[in-house]
């Protein structure tokens, strides 16, 4: 049986993406795991192995479908002129972060890679190389034809997703609606159950304003639309609880108790998810057909270049892409399976009728 190919795209060049790549793959164990194919460019990788004075082997290929068990490849999507501006946003980190994107996305479109974990890109640089998108997971919601998604952050003890991503703060109470905040929950209880195997999953959702409204209060949005979104969840069977008021619920360690967090907008899940999982988090985006995860830190400017940067959270994303993709195999065989009964018991039936 063949290794999950996973593809790896290299981000923004003078971030700190070389960095935890070359890092992560020092540890050769990795490499029993899965076959991992970085998308990006041998110069910029030999500039960074050298400055950090590495001496892990990689081999350049022209297709995912040459990559071989136990060597890390890297695909070439970028010019050789190229050039590395340490700690800097530039016009062509920009466009070699997006060349990367596009290549690893055409092949996890056909099958010639299984999933993909994404090293961190500047939002601001690449949009200059056409990338019109907040970020990755609306690009790749885009470009896989679905919009029922949901950005989850997680690690070993907490997974937080949230109802509004890259949007302005002051948009976020107009955008919440009851059916918006349903359709994130099922999309969060689905994952909990098909890419986590979790098979009642238990979800706490926050509120959004402080002290849940105080009855209307401090603002109607928990009356109005959280509440009855929440009680909508229950009676289709989803152990939904909540609104929570945030600050509290993390104070006191309440999501302990749950299996997964929702969060109403991006930093009232993302402050806190950072203080308890800052270095080993990790980015999924839930809900979509294929595997995506990325390391859940940004480009890192400031330290870039310094030889300092952690790649747990990277390692963490590369063994997490992997677990989901078993765990939505493992699901898929068992209601395969679980159908191949049914049809047995109808023919058992139809047998039983012509006695």
């Amino acid at each position: 049986m063949s290794k999950i190919k996973v593809g790896i795209t290299h981000g923004d060049i003078n971030g700190i993406s070389y960095e935890i790549i070359i890092k992560a793959f020092s540890e050769p164990r990795l490499l029993n795991s899965f076959t991992p194919i970085i998308y990006g460019s041998p110069k910029v990788l030999s500039y960074y192995k050298k400055a950090l004075n590495s001496n892990i082997i990689t081999n350049t290929i022209n297709s995912a479908d040459e990559a071989k068990s136990k060597q890390i490849s890297i695909i070439n999507c970028n010019s050789e002129d190229i050039r590395v501006e340490i700690g800097k946003s530039t016009e062509m980190a920009g466009l070699a972060s997006y060349q990367a994107l596009e290549k690893a996305t055409d092949d996890l479109k056909n099958n010639r890679i299984d999933v993909l974990v994404t090293a961190p890109i500047n939002k601001n640089n690449i949009q200059a190389a056409g990338f019109n998108f907040p970020g990755h997971t609306e690009y790749l919601a885009k470009e896989f034809s679905n919009n029922e998604h949901l950005m989850i952050l997680m690690n070993e003890v907490i997974k937080i997703g949230v109802v509004t991503g890259h949007i302005p703060i002051k948009d976020v109470s107009s955008t919440i609606t009851k059916d918006l905040i349903i359709n994130k929950i099922n999309i969060l209880n689905e994952s909990l159950k098909n890419d986590f195997l979790i098979s009642k999953p238990k979800i706490a959702v926050l509120s959004l304003n402080p002290h849940c409204g105080d009855n209307g209060v401090i603002g109607m949005e928990e009356n109005e639309v959280i509440i009855p979104a929440i009680m909508q969840a229950k009676e289709s069977g989803i152990l939904a609880f909540g609104p929570y008021s945030a600050d509290g619920f993390f104070g006191a360690s309440e999501f302990k108790k749950f299996d997964a967090v929702l969060a109403m907008y991006h930093d009232q899940g993302l402050a806190p998810f950072k203080v308890i999982a800052f270095d080993d988090g990790v980015n999924f985006t839930a809900g979509l057909p294929i595997v995506r995860t990325s390391p859940a830190h940004g480009t890192a400017y400031e330290i870039t270049g310094e030889n300092v940067a952690s790649c747990q959270s990277l390692r963490n994303a590369l063994y997490t892409a992997v677990d989901i993709y078993n765990n939505r195999n493992e699901q898929y065989q068992l209601e395969k399976n679980a159908i191949n009964l049914d049809d047995f018991k109808d023919l058992s039936e139809i047998n039983k009728t012509d006695e």
